[in-house]
């Protein structure tokens, strides 16, 4: 998979991409990542990314220009056609999901914005499919996007050493995930209970699927 990404702040992405699973995905040859300054972009000596809105009001407003030369650019390095993500708050919600959809593409184009949002013409004019991590508001996408990549990238057959561990994760049934425990047995009075030492690999199953029924009522009120 390819995965581009448009920021105006590039140095974020260095030690999130050349760490852990990522990493990892990317000495597999399985991911590549492509990060682009937007301000590259821009035909001023200020280098300049963003204007007072129309009309008035607060903050200030990404400019479209920079943003459409920014893809159109990035989108011609490559002759793998595009998926275009636009890292918005009004966006549809990322879930797991959404995930396994985006990790089925063969390329991502995600889009970051900053300030207090972009001119409508960039949803408009790129028709970019709108992504949110949360009904909450951050100071850009670059957090957004880091968390999406993730998400999708664990997805890719072959970065995980252990595959079957995907199909047992939390939201991978729709149910979060049962607890699990490791060594030592006893651990400040908590002990690993007993059907998890048992070697009955029927009881064990059950039991992980009755703390996953438990936990998913318990914490997202689903039956």
């Amino acid at each position: 998979m390819e995965i581009d990404v448009l920021t105006l702040f590039p140095e974020m992405f260095d030690a999130v991409l050349g760490a852990s699973i990522l990493k990892i995905a990317r000495e597999k040859h399985l991911a590549s990542f492509r990060v682009v300054d937007i301000r590259d972009f821009t035909h001023d000596r200020h280098r300049t990314v963003d204007d007072k809105p129309f009309g008035g009001g607060p903050g200030m407003v990404m400019k479209p220009g920079p943003v459409f030369e920014a893809v159109e650019a990035t989108e011609a390095a490559s002759d793998t056609p595009a998926t275009r993500v636009l890292l918005t708050p009004q966006g549809e919600r990322l879930t797991h999901d959404l995930a396994v959809e985006l990790a089925a593409v063969p390329r991502l184009l995600l889009i970051c914005g900053h300030y207090e949002g972009y001119d409508e013409r960039i949803r408009l004019g790129l028709a970019p499919r709108e992504v949110s991590i949360g009904d909450y508001v951050l100071t850009g996408g670059e957090l957004p996007a880091m968390v999406l990549i993730d998400a999708v990238v664990r997805l890719i057959p072959g970065v995980l050493g252990a595959e079957a561990s995907l199909d047992e994760e939390s939201f991978a049934d729709g149910m979060l995930e049962y607890p699990h425990y490791t060594r030592p047995r006893v651990y400040r009075d908590m002990a690993v209970p007993e059907v998890l030492l048992s070697g009955d690999h029927e009881e064990i199953d059950r039991w992980r699927r009755e703390q996953s029924l438990r936990r998913t009522r318990e914490r997202r009120g689903e039956s």
